[in-house]
């Protein structure tokens, strides 16, 4: 029987069907594998259009579904949709929300904490340095960075949350095995084992021009504000806020300079409402985010399971042998091990040697699961 993912990934190879018209068909059907292998003359009926039905009964009888899961297993891709739970909770409520996302890399809970950088691929000295020094406070204070990994200031801002220490996930307009531009690719390389790299576009799919302006709708969706570097008030970036402000978020410019066509779109924005920012503090207060960086420390030691908060009710700054608290559990020492080897990727636990065990921060509270 084929996962309901395989129908997911399907749709989003057909062209015509995007999330507007599969809402459609899901709202009919109320299952997207009935949805899949519904009769054409069905379709037209309940008002499908005669290309998209074309499409869609072409796709089907060329598609090896199974193959397509086993290619996205092989290249360590995941794939989330509406039905899975880890789907970007930013980016769920937005309209249009892509039926199908493609994720080479890793999207953590934190990545809720994201702050979009945008601006012009022509950029000047000023644009560079005004976002490494914006991107650098932002990571540092817990803030995931989105951008589109195109030259100028994207490619700058992944960059600059890269040595910060910090995450940042890129959105592209091409499938997410090909890097692009291809001068990114140890960029992309970074960025995928930092963050990740997203797309809506399936595997193969080349970076054509006409993929950039919708994927920006995602870029915003991501985040909780964008910030306009640097670029005129026809470019992507403009775009990209525009989809922000019809998405609720906030829009956040650097002043650029009057004599510079590249100053033009963060001023334009400026006067019309979008909020002025010459230092990190002007987005984190306006984002209330001044407190991620201690938010996501207390989000990594709360227990996810009875296991987990017992193993943390028994360790202290003492070290624990894992024999020892294999019997105060009633498991085995493998099974300890496994679950204490999860806690510690997730900072909750250090290993001192020896199979030794100490938590890895005092809390002064007793753990719980509510």
């Amino acid at each position: 029987m084929t996962d309901n993912l395989a129908y997911w990934v399907g749709f989003s190879k057909v062209p015509g069907i995007g999330p507007t018209r599969l809402r459609s068909l899901l709202d009919y059907y109320g299952d997207v594998a009935l949805a899949w292998q519904a009769d054409p003359g069905e379709l037209r009926a309940i008002g499908l259009d005669r290309r998209s039905v074309e499409n869609l009964v072409k796709v089907r009888s060329e598609l090896n579904l199974e193959s397509e899961l086993e290619k996205l297993n092989k290249l360590n891709i995941s794939v989330f949709t509406w039905d899975s739970p880890d789907y970007p909770k930013l980016l769920r409520p937005i309209s249009d929300a892509p039926l199908a996302l493609y994720v080479r890399g890793s999207l953590l809970p934190e990545d809720e904490w994201a702050v979009a950088v945008v601006g012009t691929r022509q950029a000047t000295a000023y644009g560079k340095e005004c976002t490494q020094l914006l991107v650098n406070g932002l990571a540092k204070n817990g803030i995931t960075i989105v951008s589109g990994m195109a030259y100028g200031i994207d490619t700058q801002a992944h960059q600059a949350a890269l040595a910060a220490g910090g995450r940042t996930i890129a959105v592209l307009g091409c499938g997410v095995d090909i890097i692009y531009p291809a001068e990114n690719k140890k960029l992309g390389q970074a960025i995928i084992e930092h963050g990740a790299l997203v797309s809506e576009y399936p595997l193969g799919t080349n970076p054509e021009s006409g993929n950039f302006p919708r994927r920006n709708r995602i870029i915003s969706g991501l985040s909780l504000g964008v910030l306009f570097v640097e670029g005129t008030t026809q470019s992507g970036a403009r775009i990209t806020t525009d989809f922000a402000l019809e998405q609720g978020r906030e829009v956040f410019a650097v002043p650029g300079s009057i004599l510079r066509q590249s100053g033009s779109g963060p001023n334009y924005l400026i006067q019309n409402g979008a909020k002025l920012v010459t230092q990190v503090n002007d987005i984190l207060e306006e984002l209330n985010l001044t407190m991620v960086a201690q938010h996501v420390e207390a989000r990594a030691i709360i227990p996810e399971n009875d296991l987990e908060a017992l193993l943390l009710k028994q360790l202290s700054t003492e070290p624990v042998h894992v024999d020892d608290l294999g019997q105060v559990a009633g498991l085995s020492a493998a099974e300890v091990a496994s679950a204490l080897t999860l806690m510690e990727l997730k900072g909750m636990v250090r290993q001192v040697g020896g199979m030794n065990y100490v938590v890895a921060r005092e809390t002064g509270a007793e753990y719980t699961l509510e």
